[in-house]
């Protein structure tokens, strides 16, 4: 399944819950790594607009969202289940 990146900016306005919904919606795609708080790797055949279209409903119109399919090669250290998400599904 292709890896893709799901980062995004929420702005102050945004509640814990909606933080935590944003969260939830992007674990549904796919499996998933958690690259930092508020960017995610995800494994899935979903395109990157139909990711967007999935995540829209929790975002306001001043909020950012970026969704990028990732390959390899890849560089950077993390938690190692984060590197070993990263090497399986890249």
């Amino acid at each position: 399944m292709p890896a893709t990146l799901v980062t995004y900016d929420l702005h102050k306005e945004k509640s814990d819950s909606d933080r935590a919904a944003i969260r939830q919606a992007i674990k549904t795609i796919g499996s998933w790594a958690r690259l930092s708080e508020s960017s995610y790797a995800v494994s899935t055949f979903l395109s990157p607009g139909e990711i967007h279209g999935k995540l829209r409903p929790y975002l306001d119109d001043n909020d950012h969202i970026y969704i990028i399919r990732l390959t390899q090669p890849h560089s950077g250290f993390g938690p190692t289940d984060v590197n070993e998400w990263l090497r399986y599904n890249l």
